[in-house]
C-alpha cells in the first residue's frame, strides 16, 4: 500500500524515441565500419579511383576535348603525337575524340544491363525463395533453362535479329537494343544467389513476426528480408557491369552488337582489327580501355565482398 506523502511510482517512458536513436547510430555504425573495411581495400581503392576516371573521360571529356568525334580529314594513320595523343584513324578521325564517345557508349550499355539484370534477377529470385511450392519450381526451371544456353549465342540470335527488323525499318541506332537483350540474359546469376538468400532469411524470427503480425507477402519480401540481402545485391550488380563491358565488346567485335552510327570500344576495335601490325595504336587503346573498365569494376567488387563479410571484426581505427 502507497504510504501518504510517498512519491508515486511513473510509468516508464516509451522507448520508442530512444529505440529509433540507437538503430539510426547502429545503422550508421554499420556504414562506416563497412566505409573503412572498403577503404582498407588498395585494389579496390584503386580500382574505384580508374573508374570515376574513366566515367569523368566519357561523360564529360567531350565538352573538354579540341576535337569532336565528327570531325574527320585531320590526317589518316597519324601516330600518336602531342596534337594527337591517340593518333588519328583511318577515317583521319582524332582518336581521343573516338575513344571517348566508345567508352560512354559501353559504360551506358554496361549499366542499363546492370540494371536490368539486378531488378529482374532480385524480383525472380526473392519470389522464388519466398514462395517455394510451384513458383519456385517454374522460375527455377526457367533459370537453369536460360543457363544451360550460351549467353553469347542468344545475344547474338536476338540483336542480329533486332538489328535486321532496326534497318528494314529504315533505323540504325542499335546501341539501346544492344543493351535490352544483354539486361535480358544476364539476370540468372544473380536470381540463384538471391534466391539461396531469401530461402535463408525466410526462417528468422523476425520475417515470422512480420508474418504473424499480418504483413503482406510483398512487404515481408521488399522490406524486411531484402534490405538483410542488400550486400550481395550490390556486389553482383558490380561484377555484372564488368561482364556486360566484356559481353558486348565480343558481340561489337564479330559484328553483331553496337551498329554505325553508334560505337563502342568493342565496334572501334572490330572496325580496326587489320591494322595491328600496321597501325597498332587503333587496335590497342580501345582493348586497354575495355581492360582498364573490367578490371577496376572487378577490383571495385572485390572490395564491397571483404566489405560487407560479417567475419571480418576487426577495423582499424
Amino acid at each position: 500500500m502507497t504510504e501518504i506523502g510517498s512519491p508515486v511510482a511513473q510509468p516508464p517512458a516509451p522507448p520508442s524515441a530512444e529505440v529509433s536513436q540507437f538503430d539510426s547510430s547502429a545503422t550508421r555504425k554499420q556504414w562506416q565500419v563497412i566505409l573503412r573495411r572498403f577503404l582498407r581495400h588498395r585494389a579496390a581503392v584503386i580500382g574505384f579511383g580508374i573508374f570515376v576516371v574513366l566515367v569523368l573521360f566519357a561523360f564529360l571529356g567531350g565538352a573538354l576535348w579540341k576535337y569532336d568525334f565528327t570531325q574527320l580529314s585531320l590526317g589518316r594513320y597519324k601516330p600518336p603525337s602531342g596534337d594527337h595523343p591517340f593518333g588519328t584513324d583511318r577515317l583521319g578521325g582524332d582518336m581521343v575524340a573516338q575513344t571517348i564517345r566508345g567508352t560512354q557508349f559501353s559504360l551506358q550499355i554496361a549499366l542499363i544491363v546492370a540494371l536490368m539484370a539486378t531488378v529482374i534477377g532480385v524480383v525472380l529470385g526473392a519470389l522464388a525463395g519466398y514462395l517455394r511450392g510451384w513458383v519456385d519450381t517454374v522460375i527455377s526451371r526457367f533459370t537453369d533453362l536460360v543457363l544451360v544456353l550460351p549467353p553469347f549465342i542468344i545475344a547474338a540470335v536476338l540483336v542480329r535479329n533486332s538489328f535486321v527488323v532496326s534497318v528494314a525499318g529504315g533505323g540504325g541506332s542499335n546501341w539501346l537494343i544492344v543493351a535490352i537483350y544483354l539486361g535480358l540474359i544476364s539476370w540468372m546469376p544473380i536470381a540463384r544467389v538471391i534466391r539461396g538468400m531469401v530461402l535463408s532469411l525466410r526462417e528468422k524470427e523476425f520475417v515470422e513476426a512480420a508474418h504473424a503480425l499480418g504483413a503482406s507477402t510483398p512487404r515481408i519480401v521488399f522490406r524486411h528480408i531484402l534490405p538483410n540481402a542488400v550486400d550481395v545485391i550490390i556486389v553482383n550488380a558490380t561484377l555484372t557491369v564488368a561482364q556486360a563491358v566484356l559481353l558486348e565488346a565480343a558481340l561489337s567485335f564479330i559484328g553483331l552488337g553496337v551498329q554505325s552510327p553508334d560505337t563502342s570500344l568493342g565496334l572501334m576495335i572490330s572496325q580496326n582489327k587489320n591494322e595491328l601490325t600496321l597501325h597498332p595504336w587503333l587496335f590497342f587503346i580501345p582493348f586497354t580501355f575495355i581492360v582498364l573498365i573490367s578490371l577496376s569494376v572487378n577490383f571495385i567488387g572485390d572490395g564491397l565482398r571483404d566489405a560487407f563479410d560479417p567475419r571480418q571484426k576487426r577495423v582499424k581505427a
